[in-house]
């Protein structure tokens, strides 16, 4: 009789030895060290000992322990549990979500603009033109202001001389000017030795749109307008995923600096003519030759969340109509894109193009400087 009782005991024995073996094994399938193994039996223990309780143990569906314990006081759900893990399946799957295509990058679609031939010398040998338009077609004309919209919004003419959000308050700094694409560069009377990183780009800050930064913070700074100017390239090495990474920093600015009222987002344009000749854009002021401008507004069009955008667009028609009462031909039409270029992150946010590829940097230095006056007026007087 002992005899069967030691047998039958080494057999119970065995099982449970093999039952441990089979357990650990399934438990720790897939990790690729004793530590990871050893995270996985913890992790799984408290589990397994909840299900042998249940008699759950075998049971393969997609029903968690907590889920068991929950139906198993009700015989009804309990009798029903194929039905309730089915459901459950169809609750955890994620829905499917239609996600707004990246941010893409800064590239305007030019607008129908009557091209004047310019007899200003041209210092850098690049022909030069002024653009200005002198039929309202496909535009919102508002005051000074000329709209070109390539949303499906409507704006009216109103909105381009209604009152805007965006002001100046307490402590500093007040202004944040940032470049996205930094590396966009302007082409100089003589190249002296430049680094030139790609087509009209170059790590040289004189020569590129960060110097035009530099001017308008020192206009500001004069008027009494504190002013953060982050002079990172953004768009450097890697173009792509520019506006990502200065996005990224406009948010650490904001919450580092929650007296930041306007972005300033500072690039250049890149004109040809029909026949792919690059020209300069300009226009005559009383302290000499200045780049034409180009204010860029985005919006929600493109999906992404930007849903206080026309505050934008009448904080720079404001703007525009200041800028042009001193000179009508400085500023080209305002363009509304879909895109939001960042411009959400606050109600002063604007994007600037100064001048373009041709223009030298002493006409895109002068044009930031005459932008930045206009936009301290604008925020002064109005």
């Amino acid at each position: 009789m002992k005899r069967r009782s030691g047998a039958a005991a080494r057999a119970l024995g065995a099982l449970a030895v093999a039952a441990c073996v089979f357990y650990l094994a399934a438990v720790t399938a897939g990790t690729d060290s004793a530590s990871a193994a050893l995270q996985a039996v913890a992790r799984a223990a408290p589990k397994g000992v909840l299900r042998w309780e249940l008699g759950d143990l075998w049971v393969r569906d997609s029903l968690s322990a907590p889920a068991v314990l929950t139906i198993s006081e009700s015989p009804l759900l309990l009798s029903a549990r194929a039905e309730v893990a089915e459901l459950w399946s169809a609750r955890e799957e994620p829905p499917a979500v239609s996600w707004p295509a990246e941010e893409e990058e800064n590239v305007i679609v030019p607008v129908e603009e009557t091209p004047l031939e310019s007899h200003v010398p041209t210092d850098n040998g690049v022909a030069a033109r002024t653009l200005v338009p002198t039929d309202p077609s496909g535009y919102v004309v508002g005051g000074r202001v000329y709209l070109s919209n390539s949303t499906d919004y409507t704006v009216g003419a109103e909105e381009l001389s209604a009152p805007y959000d965006a002001a100046l308050g307490e402590g500093d700094p007040q202004i944040l000017i940032i470049h996205t694409h930094g590396s966009e560069a302007y082409t100089p009377a003589e190249d002296k030795g430049i680094v030139w990183s790609g087509d009209h780009r170059t790590t040289d800050c004189r020569y590129n749109v960060v110097k035009a930064g530099d001017e308008m913070a020192e206009v500001f700074g004069a008027a009494g307008i504190s002013v953060l100017h982050d002079r990172t390239l953004y768009d450097y090495p890697s173009y792509s995923g520019a506006y990502d990474r200065s996005l990224a920093a406009i948010e650490s600015y904001l919450a580092q600096y929650p007296s930041i009222r306007f972005v300033l987002d500072v690039h250049r344009d890149a004109i040809e003519d029909g026949a792919g000749n690059e020209y300069k854009v300009v226009s005559e002021t009383k302290e000499g030759t200045s780049a034409q401008m180009t204010l860029v507004v985005g919006s929600d069009g493109s999906g992404l969340t930007h849903p206080r955008w026309r505050e934008n667009l009448k904080l720079a028609a404001a703007i525009q109509n200041t800028l042009l009462a001193e000179n009508g031909t400085l500023m080209r039409p305002m363009l509304l894109r879909n895109s939001r270029y960042n411009q959400h992150a606050t109600t002063g946010s604007l994007l600037v193009e100064v001048g373009a590829a041709g223009n030298s940097p002493e006409e895109a230095a002068l044009a930031a400087r005459l932008f930045a006056r206009g936009m301290v007026e604008t925020l002064t007087d109005g």
